[in-house]
């Protein structure tokens, strides 16, 4: 059975409109890179969201970009150093996005004042595998005969000591 190694990617970055592509330009080579190809839109969708927003709204462009991959979810945190930027207000329609789009999110304030914004992708199966087995394909080519009733006559008879006990 294949283990999931966990993996963890920290990215500090000052947020412009050029940088926004870059970003998500290595953002899908780390997922790549831990063989999570199908997270790469959803992800890169959100975190682009995420910064656009920032680079319009936040007078502090300095941010983190933090991603986890634990196995089954993976976690990614944009945290922001603007202290006046509301999630409420300011990224209010780019939230609405994120929680459409993820299986859970999340926002919440650290000591500093500054906010981390957070949102988690379930990795999920390519493939379904179906509910009811499916019947193995013979392997032989020829079909052995099953035997018929074997004739009376080459049948050993009971032992003639066994049945004179008996009785």
């Amino acid at each position: 059975m294949n283990t999931a190694v966990p993996c963890y990617y920290h990215l500090d970055v000052e947020v412009s409109s050029e940088r926004v592509g870059q970003v998500n330009r290595i953002l899908a080579a780390h997922l790549r890179l831990w063989d999570l190809e199908t997270l790469v839109e959803p992800v890169c969708r959100s975190a682009e969201l995420l910064l656009k927003a920032i680079d319009e709204h936040a007078t502090d462009k300095a941010t983190s970009i933090e991603m986890w991959w634990n196995g089954q979810h993976l976690i990614t945190a944009v945290g922001e150093n603007d202290c006046d930027l509301r999630p409420d207000q300011d990224l209010r329609s780019c939230l609405e996005r994120i929680a459409a789009t993820s299986d859970g999110w999340g926002c919440c304030a650290t000591d500093t004042g500054s906010k981390v914004i957070w949102f988690s992708q379930r990795a999920r199966a390519g493939e379904r595998m179906p509910l009811v087995p499916v019947a193995p394909a013979p392997s032989l080519r020829e079909v052995r005969q099953i035997p018929r009733e074997v004739p009376a006559d080459i049948l050993p008879g009971p032992a003639s000591g066994v049945l004179e006990a008996a009785r």
